[in-house]
């Protein structure tokens, strides 16, 4: 490294405990934006993300709009003529589920092993504290000018994900976006995310009686609900477990595969159940769909009656690659949940709110000063690697914004286990991204 690499790269070391200390609290903020949980700890997640900003120097706002979640919005100026860099990533987090599953409280973070338990320690307060870091790395004077945007929205949905489109002004003039909501391919492997999948799906209720009935008095021609439910979700896959929606088309993913061995130990797989789909692992992840029954509502076996099922549901979920328009694909599950119901049985279809994957342009000069970054810090160069998963901002980012370069990034490992108990973050990874994050900031302010 050169000198002043070496400085920053010593700053940073310098920093971590703060950092840490950040990081614990805000993961203590149960910042769940879901369903049927108070919001009011969310907006307090937000007024602790924006105090500690100003701390560091930033001129900060709190924006909200519809849902009543504020997004953080904050600028931090750099030197005339610099380049603008927008840094975002989100506070809000996804339920603690089921707590018994945890070997330390959801929301009281525990370090065990180098890496920080809790809920939202990687996804995605790690992001928030990065970009925060960076703010202080730099003594509040970065050498590029800062936008920073930290929504509440992106577990559950809401406005945010529509501001480039709703509020353009937000984006003008900016050079580049980090969108610190990955990670690595494996510890210390420096990794860009170029795809990211969409998302559709929605919840099928399937009415066959008015109420239950005697399963010997009148089981024959009388049709069972669940059955029919069922009998329809298993058309969504073939005898392969491939997506068989019409409409929803995959590709094969051309960069790297995806190890089986450690794709099983990460998934969590019992030994001798097999990878379900055709094609590489890769494609099968982050360029082909993939469909899920994620609820469903029936008796519980443990009280259910010896009756006639008159009502059940199901919340179907389909991962949709980078490209497929997300309206015209929540459209083809309708027909096809349609389509599929047997016996002449009808089914309601209530749909989610749509998201697009996206696909993430590389090789221009922010994409290259990062690659550069990486290096440095990690000493090793970077891949690329798809996400399943969906960031609905990005996806209209990079729609909306087309001549501003996107860069996908963060320390989230795949150790992680994000929306699952037992969510960490390893320090040392987050050390080595918020490295290369400054020094991305450093070499990008350097063309100006």
């Amino acid at each position: 490294m050169a000198n002043d690499d070496v400085d920053l790269a010593r700053r940073i070391a310098e920093l971590m405990p703060q950092v840490r200390a950040d990081l614990q609290t805000l993961v203590r903020i149960p910042s769940v934006n879901f369903p049927g949980y108070d919001t009011a700890p969310v907006v307090q997640c937000a007024e602790a993300c924006a105090q500690l900003l100003r701390d560091a120097g930033a001129t900060v706002e709190l924006v909200t709009g519809s849902t009543g979640i504020p997004t953080v919005r904050a600028d931090v100026p750099g030197p005339e003529g610099a380049p603008t860099v927008l840094l975002y990533s989100h506070y809000d987090v996804q339920p603690g589920g089921d707590l018994a599953a945890w070997e330390s409280p959801p929301f009281d973070p525990t370090e065990r092993d180098g890496r920080l338990y809790g809920r939202g320690a990687a996804d995605d307060k790690s992001g928030v504290v990065t970009h925060l870091a960076c703010v202080r790395a730099f003594d509040g004077h970065p050498p590029v000018s800062l936008r920073i945007l930290l929504e509440g929205e992106e577990e559950y949905g809401g406005d945010f994900e529509e501001w480039p489109t709703t509020r353009p002004d937000e984006f003008a003039g900016i050079d580049a976006a980090v969108i610190a909501d990955m990670g690595p391919v494996e510890l210390g492997h420096p990794t860009f995310t170029t795809a990211l999948r969409g998302i559709v799906g929605g919840v099928v209720t399937v009415r066959t009686l008015e109420e239950p009935r005697h399963s010997g008095v009148y089981g024959g021609p009388a049709p069972d609900a669940l059955m029919a439910l069922t009998r329809m979700l298993a058309t969504l896959t073939d005898e392969r477990g491939n997506c068989t929606i019409a409409g929803i088309p995959g590709s094969e993913w051309p960069g790297a595969d995806y190890p089986e061995d450690a794709f099983r130990s990460l998934a969590g797989m019992l030994d001798g159940v097999p990878l379900i789909g055709d094609g590489s692992i890769a494609s099968r992840l982050y360029s082909r769909p993939s469909v899920t029954v994620v609820g469903l509502d029936a008796p519980a076996v443990d009280t259910a009656p010896n009756a006639i099922i008159p009502m059940a549901r199901a919340k179907i979920s389909v991962r949709i690659p980078a490209g497929v328009d997300s309206d015209e694909a929540t459209e083809a599950l309708r027909r096809h949940v349609t389509d599929n119901m047997p016996w002449g049985v009808t089914a309601e279809f209530e749909p989610d709110e749509p998201a697009n994957g996206s696909l993430i342009a590389t090789g221009g000069p922010a994409f290259q000063a990062y690659a550069a970054a990486m290096t440095e810090a990690y000493a090793v160069s970077p891949t690329e690697q798809g996400v399943g998963g969906a960031v609905p901002f990005v996806a209209n980012l990079v729609e909306g914004c087309p001549d501003l370069e996107v860069i996908g990034t963060g320390a989230q490992d795949p150790l992680a286990r994000i929306h699952a108990p037992n969510e960490s973050i390893d320090l040392a990874e987050l050390q080595r991204s918020l490295l290369a994050q400054a020094l991305f900031l450093r070499n990008f302010g350097a063309r100006a």
